[in-house]
């Protein structure tokens, strides 16, 4: 058979099992039809901070130094619940170290909450070409001194070799509360994808620099899904972008939507016969695109 380039889907399954705030992983030749690993059981396991694992991302090192896993320091399963860990939640995010995708390191816990801070939640991290440094950003909840109440903001954190990280600082402001952001770049152009936590629907906007203003991407078919969160975007082999969104309110899972045109906003809803999602259910995850050594070498060991 010969080698093909695939893609890896890292996930948590939900707080509703013993094991299921951990980290899984799931392979796919095209991105749309997932495999799931290991017999469908954990692959990396948090005995540190919370002792849980959700929102996992995963990026390659754009020099060639492997891998690096950032989640969420959180589990829901213990009982504490989400009112008092939107408060009371960890300011750390978990990081895992690998080179091959299939070794790796223990965790870390890394403090990038600032002191307000009732929860880092959801990290993830894009290649910044024009610093040469990796953009880490994820949600705290944060009651600054004009706030009536605590709010859900955008706040990021930057690191070249994600051992050392510079101070944080707010990155995403808006009149709701705003989560779980994902970024992806093509042709210089950044697109971001944001949970609007108030509404429940996931945003959409654009910038040619990290740090600039970015302006509103309307999308008909973004604005009609409701009672979703966890954006993905990867591109497939084909050339055209796929989205993926987790359909949490009515736990139905991850759904994917696909353009040819980021800049247009026009995502086309996939039907159920055109993907399938693989065994387990998967919540709020990152996908990675593998070359043909890497996908084959997780299917050797994992599947």
């Amino acid at each position: 058979m010969a080698q093909q380039t695939g893609y890896l889907f890292v996930y948590f399954t939900g707080e509703d099992t013993e094991a299921g705030e951990q980290i899984y992983f799931s392979l796919s030749e095209d991105g749309l039809h997932w495999k799931d690993c290991n017999r469908c059981e954990p692959i990396l396991i948090s005995q540190i901070g919370e002792k849980g694992v959700r929102d996992p991302f995963i990026i390659k090192d754009v020099h060639g130094n492997g891998y690096y896993l950032i989640a969420t320091d959180l589990r829901i399963a213990t009982g504490k619940g989400w009112a008092d860990s939107v408060v009371n939640g960890s300011k750390s995010l978990l990081l895992w170290t690998s080179k091959d995708l299939i070794n790796w390191s223990e965790p870390r816990l890394i403090e990038v909450g600032i002191p307000e801070a009732g929860c880092v939640w959801a990290p993830e991290a894009i290649y910044d070409k024009k610093r040469d440094e990796y953009l880490i950003f994820f949600a705290s909840n944060v009651k600054e001194a004009s706030d009536v109440e605590a709010k859900q903001r955008i706040y990021c954190t930057r690191t070249k070799d994600f051992v050392n990280f510079s101070e944080t600082t707010k990155y995403i402001e808006r009149e709701n509360h705003v989560i779980d952001t994902t970024i992806v770049e093509q042709d210089g152009i950044y697109y971001r994808f944001s949970k609007n936590e108030t509404t429940k629907h996931v945003d959409m906007d654009y910038a040619e620099d990290l740090h600039g203003e970015f302006k509103p991407v309307h999308s008909e078919a973004l604005a009609g899904l409701c009672g979703v969160e966890g954006p993905e975007i990867y591109p497939l082999q084909d050339g055209k972008w796929c989205l993926i969104v987790d359909r949490f309110a009515t736990h139905m899972g991850y759904l994917p939507l696909i353009t040819e045109d980021l800049a247009s906003g026009e995502f086309r809803i996939l039907e159920d016969s055109e993907f399938d999602m693989g065994a387990s259910r998967k919540r709020h995850g990152g996908v990675i695109k593998l070359d043909a050594q890497a996908y084959e070498r997780i299917s050797r060991a994992l599947l």
